[in-house]
């Protein structure tokens, strides 16, 4: 008869790290491709009031922003102190905010152009003055699906 030899009880088998490097690849590509890098650097105060009824826009790639604020403190010494329109990066006037729209309708797919909404985050200290203006040029345009970006609170909080 032959012998036959039995393994060790205690024994486990050593873990194979040859699909390591495949999985940590395969991650930082799905990671590189999935994350959004923040493209705008936001150059005014922008202290969104507060709203009791608030619905969250579902679809971003339907939305162009349009900031109104005062701008920051080290940019006050060059643009001042009053309220200031800001699109991406730069300032813009009230008389290019048409154009800056259909620009960036423009730039959508075909399918979205009709759906694009004009998300408006002002502060809650700016001069309505200039969000009439802003809203006429608009309208000017026929871009008249508008929404104000709020935060969920206490509405009586935005008078103090």
């Amino acid at each position: 008869m032959s012998k036959f030899n039995n393994k060790k009880s205690g024994d486990m088998p050593p873990v194979s790290t040859a699909s390591l490097p495949d999985i940590v690849f395969m991650l930082l590509f799905f990671f590189m491709t999935v994350t959004v890098m923040k493209s705008d650097d936001l150059r005014i105060e922008n202290v969104l009031p507060n709203a009791s009824e608030v619905k969250k826009l579902e679809k971003k790639d339907r939305i162009v922003y349009i900031h109104i604020g005062q701008p920051r403190k080290e940019y006050q010494e060059v643009f001042g102190t009053a309220s200031r329109i800001q699109v991406n990066d730069k300032f813009i006037a009230v008389a290019e905010v048409g154009s800056y729209v259909l620009s960036a309708i423009g730039e959508k797919p075909e399918a979205l152009q009709r759906l694009v909404t004009i998300a408006l985050k002002v502060d809650k200290n700016a001069n309505m003055g200039l969000i009439d203006d802003v809203k006429e040029e608009l309208r000017k345009v026929n871009a008249l699906k508008i929404n104000y970006t709020t935060y969920e609170g206490d509405v009586f909080a935005n008078l103090k």
